[in-house]
């Protein structure tokens, strides 16, 4: 109630300077406060300064973006996408899944006063980076959201409206988000719309493309299932190791250094670790390079992608997709040094977020963790319905 009461004072402070010098005819409509907006605000008020001036930077994303699907799809409607942005003002942007913008289009103006809040390729534009906006609301929510000047958590945002829509592959899994900015003054009644035909456009591609060569798709958080070009593999477990292990470290292994991977000090011969690395390549239809084992065709890996979002600071895609442990019945050396890498650096990654949400999912997954549940408590207010939950799970830990 503070949080949402805090932000009403202040839109209805805003709006008051825009009321001495805009028409009343020209303002735009100013609806009640709405719920989504003030929950978002509380969730990001730990995490993010409504000071500061603009997003995070994530870094280069120039082989993220040639490597998306999304790249051809936006690159067909690329001319549509600039005549829209040029002659309504806008800046149009697509993100990935984890809100980082990938590719971005705009007048010159229009861009410039963009990127001074690097609202470019680059930008962070996820709730715990940048607290509330239309990109974070349509990635959390997975529906469509407009998020108009004061809304913003961060005051730098207050010129701007922002429209934004998720965008979903075939199988429904969200890839990222179409977004059109522009400053308060020019909201337009047509701009949600205009996104969501844009989106409708953008998804049809992606359905009617023709199948390229999408390489290994490995899960190994918690089960060892594995596709290459989308059909099933089966893989013994010996090879679910090696295949996990060669995700991980993509620059490959020495023989000798996957057989202590693998093996450890057992006494197992050169022999039996040829014969392994041979009978992957079989399945694998030759991807597996000979002279250093080191995969020649593009792999997506559930462990790989907590590593990068762990990178990249985004602990809500991290704690998101750590579903389980890896690989957690393997006893492979190699395996065994990831797991306790991933899992501690998750763990430490949620106690030092001031998230409740995270800690509170991340306890979910790990109910004997009291240290994680006393962090969760000790973040939510007193009056958060969710302690009960969490003196549940304390009371359960502590029996162990």
């Amino acid at each position: 109630m503070a949080v949402r009461e805090g932000l009403q004072r202040r839109r209805a402070v805003l709006e008051r300077e825009w009321g001495r010098w805009v028409p009343a005819n020209a303002r735009p409509e100013t609806p009640e406060l709405r719920v989504e907006v003030a929950d978002s605000w509380a969730r990001s008020l730990s995490t993010v300064d409504p000071g500061r001036d603009s997003a995070p930077v994530a870094g280069e994303v120039g082989a993220r973006w040639r490597e998306s699907p999304l790249r051809g799809p936006v690159t067909e409607l690329a001319d549509e996408l600039r005549d829209i942005a040029d002659d309504a003002g806008f800046v149009a942007a697509v993100t990935d899944e984890s809100g980082t913008i990938l590719w971005t289009c705009g007048g010159r103006v229009m861009r410039r006063k963009a990127e001074r809040v690097n609202f470019a390729p680059g930008g962070r534009w996820n709730e715990p980076d940048m607290g509330t906006n239309a990109l974070s609301l349509a990635l959390r929510t997975g529906r469509a959201h407009r998020v108009f000047s004061a809304e913003h958590l961060v005051a730098a945002l207050h010129g701007w409206v922002c429209y934004c829509a998720p965008i979903r592959d075939p199988a429904g899994r969200q890839l990222g988000v179409l977004d059109l900015s522009t400053t308060w003054d020019r909201t337009h009644p047509l701009a949600m719309a205009t996104v969501r035909t844009l989106v409708a456009a953008i998804e049809s591609r992606l359905r009617t493309r023709p199948p390229a060569s999408r390489g290994i798709r490995l899960s190994c958080l918690g089960s060892g299932l594995a596709t290459f070009d989308g059909v099933p593999l089966r893989l013994s477990p010996r090879q679910c190791e090696v295949l996990t292990l060669l995700a991980l470290e993509p620059a490959g292994f020495s023989p000798e250094g996957l057989r202590d991977a693998l093996y450890g000090e057992q006494p197992v011969t050169t022999t039996t670790l040829r014969a392994e690395a041979s009978h992957l390549r079989r399945t694998l239809r030759g991807a597996v390079a000979n002279r250093r084992y080191a995969l020649t065709v593009p792999i997506e890996c559930d462990a790989v992608e907590v590593l990068a979002a762990l990178k990249n600071g985004d602990t809500e895609t991290a704690v998101r997709r750590y579903t389980a442990p890896l690989l957690p019945a393997s006893e492979a050396p190699g395996i065994i040094r990831w797991r306790d890498h991933l899992e501690v650096a998750v763990r430490e990654a949620v106690l030092g977020s001031r998230q409740a949400d995270l800690a509170l999912r991340y306890g979910e997954r790990h109910p004997f963790d009291l240290q994680v549940h006393e962090y969760a408590r000790g973040l939510l207010a007193p009056g958060d319905g969710r302690r009960g939950l969490v003196a549940a799970r304390l009371l359960e830990a502590s029996r162990d």
